[in-house]
């Protein structure tokens, strides 16, 4: 493998590192890749390219010739539990986890690598829908008692926090009323959920991957604990075109697929639209066009 000093860097990373100031962080990558690949008698590559914003991920090879992925991400909240989620669906719709080390601010993990690795973004959006369905309907089967997984409502309270402390200061981008009644729908929905999985959280089409073991592998989980009907939003804001143009139609066919209260995922497509609209003020017309009674 390349010396520390001379490490590749994704092009993603580096400008996220730059924007978010982590450079520092940035700084410390070499020399983790190189501990790591100590511990675990690893051979590295070349980094994958773009790459993503929070982690640097390259092929690796083991002693035995295993097929594997290092990834050396910087540890922030969203991405807690990744090693311990995966560990808990144990290959059944993600990919495998062959070990893992924490340090204080990075998490190094060791992956099954997905063969081709074509990503799912690669399909028409219907099939898209199909593909994951089926998978999510697979990791909520995994066990959630005695896990150290967070609940849902926690990420939807912080992230619901943060819109309040920003929408002064984005007056006109949001009408009020909607503001509040998304906003407090997106705080009290995860209480009244009727059961409770283990969440994937950001499972859209591009972190799923092809594989040999499975013809579709989830990678880069965040995972929570709570309400299944959750689950499909992330891909369900990633097929823009469908959104914007029939937002109740494209919760219905989810629902549909997933076996989901239609009503109840529309309200956390509204609840979700509005709190993203700040970011994405397109959101909010999307949300306005969403019947949740």
């Amino acid at each position: 493998m390349p010396e520390p000093g001379s490490l590749p860097l994704p092009r993603a990373l580096v400008a996220a590192a730059e924007a978010e100031h982590r450079t520092p962080w940035l700084a410390t990558v070499p020399a983790t890749v190189a501990r790591l690949a100590r511990t675990w008698s690893l051979t590295v590559e070349a980094p994958f390219q773009p790459g993503g914003q929070t982690a640097w991920v390259a092929p690796a090879r083991n002693r035995a010739g295993a097929d594997l992925v290092l990834k050396v991400a910087w540890a922030h909240p969203e991405a807690l539990h990744e090693a311990e989620g995966l560990r808990a669906w144990a290959g059944h719709g993600a990919v495998r986890l062959h070990a893992a080390e924490e340090f204080p601010d990075t998490v190094g993990l060791l992956l099954e690598r997905c063969r081709p690795g074509t990503p799912l973004t690669e399909l028409a959006e219907q099939r898209q829908d199909v593909v994951v369905a089926e998978l999510l309907r697979r990791l909520w089967s995994a066990p959630v008692s005695d896990t150290p997984f967070r609940p849902l409502q926690e990420m939807c309270d912080l992230w619901a926090d943060a819109f309040q402390a920003r929408l002064a200061a984005a007056s006109g981008v949001l009408d009020p009323g909607m503001a509040r009644e998304g906003i407090a729908l997106f705080r009290a929905l995860p209480a009244g959920a009727d059961r409770r999985v283990l969440l994937a959280t950001d499972l859209h089409a591009g972190n799923v991957l092809a594989a040999q073991r499975e013809p579709w592998l989830l990678i880069d989980p965040k995972p929570y604990v709570g309400d299944p009907t959750y689950d499909p939003l992330q891909h369900m804001l990633n097929c823009e075109e469908r959104l914007h143009a029939d937002p109740a139609g494209l919760a219905g066919r989810m629902a549909d697929l997933l076996g989901l209260d239609p009503l109840r995922l529309r309200r956390w497509l509204f609840a979700r639209c509005v709190q993203e609209s700040l970011d994405e003020p397109a959101l909010a017309d999307v949300a306005r066009r969403i019947p949740i009674e």
